[in-house]
């Protein structure tokens, strides 16, 4: 159907009704890399039964983050043209990746970028309101140093040309790696578009694990991430900020 090779990659731990969306992705024959990042059941028992479906399983739990650069390097070993991530916890719709598909050939970006609030609403019942207005802030800054114009900076929900994820650098494994992205993809001159995905939180109760189930423990650990990268950018002689804004920590 399509002439460029796509893969799909979804990153999974302890999710349910994995097959599902596996089965889902694969409507679009796409290729599927399913990356189990230490899942304590036997997610490739409950893939047996879905044809021709690529893995990597971590021994353990190593974290998001590293299952979205391994996603990037198998993409680019295997001399995929385009990536497409797509979480594993059913808060993205196989149903809207043809939104990402009618996109292909990119000509004037090489991300495009699913984001759940480029429309307006209401922070409520939708969404946890911490991680709402934490994503506001930290996208705020990355907007304020990049350029972006991102309304999103932690939508799992994307799709890459693999040929410039090779100028990547990635060594975050947490849930903060996305920023190590952009704020690399800014420094290597990358260039960057939003698309409208629905804003679904199927467990409004989940929550994260250890230090960072708490907001303000998060949010210094975001700006931690962007203030390396930035480091690194002075330390490379790159101008650290296009505009003559403060940038507000």
């Amino acid at each position: 159907m399509y002439r460029k090779k796509i893969l799909v990659a979804i990153p999974v731990f302890n999710e349910t009704n994995v097959s599902n969306i596996v089965r889902g992705v694969k409507n679009f024959s796409l290729d599927v890399l399913v990356i189990d990042d230490g899942s304590t059941y036997s997610l490739r028992e409950e893939l047996l039964n879905v044809e021709n479906v690529h893995m990597l399983v971590h021994p353990r739990n190593l974290g998001y983050g590293k299952t979205i650069i391994d996603a990037y390097r198998y993409a680019i070993k295997k001399r995929y043209d385009y990536l497409l991530t797509i979480d594993g916890d059913g808060q993205h719709e196989p149903e809207e990746i043809p939104l990402f598909l009618n996109s292909i050939p990119f000509y004037d970006y090489d991300i495009l970028s699913g984001s759940r609030f480029l429309f307006p609403f209401k922070p409520g019942e939708d969404v946890p309101e911490d991680r709402y207005r934490i994503n506001r802030k930290i996208t705020r800054i990355v907007n304020q140093i990049t350029g972006f114009g991102l309304t999103d900076s932690f939508c799992g929900f994307n799709m890459y040309k693999v040929e410039q994820l090779k100028l990547l650098r990635l060594t975050e494994y947490g849930y903060g790696m996305p920023l190590q992205v952009w704020m690399q993809a800014w420094r290597m001159g990358l260039r960057v578009r939003e698309i409208p995905v629905k804003l679904i939180y199927k467990n409004l109760a989940k929550h994260f694990e250890g230090a960072l189930e708490d907001p303000d423990t998060r949010l210094r650990y975001y700006k931690s991430i962007i203030r390396k990268e930035l480091g690194d950018a002075e330390h490379s002689n790159i101008t650290l900020c296009r505009t003559n804004k403060t940038l507000k920590y």
